[in-house]
């Protein structure tokens, strides 16, 4: 495959926030978000996305995009996937580094025999996220696979 550009332009407006668009996107009030310093940090604002919370989205929605490719290749068929995701922010040797991002994708499948499919699915998943493969962050799966209950 060739190698592919994503472009980002973020403009500061106030204070620590600012506004992160994708001239690839389409500008609108809906492609555009706000980012600003976490509450954690001096001066940092709650309530807005922050470079630490896009960190561990970039890593569970790689995941998500990835297991739909793998699903539909591997004839999977479920009902839903959804990721809870947690980024852990530490400080090691005096600087803040991304120490472990955990993942906890749950899997909603139509039959009990399709339950060790999706295991592999979600392992191989896993394996090949390539923004996982891209960071020097610890990246922790726990699956949790369910069958659809069907009311009877």
């Amino acid at each position: 495959m060739e190698s592919h550009i994503y472009n980002v332009d973020i403009n500061w407006n106030a204070d620590r926030k600012g506004v992160m668009c994708s001239p690839e996107l389409n500008k609108d009030a809906n492609s555009c978000i706000d980012v600003a310093t976490p509450p954690e940090f001096p001066k940092g604002i709650p309530g807005i996305w922050s470079p630490e919370h896009l960190f561990t989205a970039s890593v569970s929605s790689c995941l998500m995009t990835t297991f739909l490719a793998i699903a539909e290749n591997s004839n999977l068929e479920f009902e839903s996937f959804n990721c809870k995701s947690k980024g852990k922010l530490e400080k090691v040797d005096g600087r803040y580094l991304m120490t472990q991002i955990i993942l906890e994708p749950k899997v909603v499948i139509l039959n009990e025999k399709d339950r060790s499919r999706a295991e592999r699915v979600l392992e191989k998943s896993e394996k090949a996220c390539l923004i996982s493969n891209s960071i020097k962050s610890e990246v922790i799966m726990t699956p949790n696979i369910e069958v659809l209950e069907v009311a009877e």
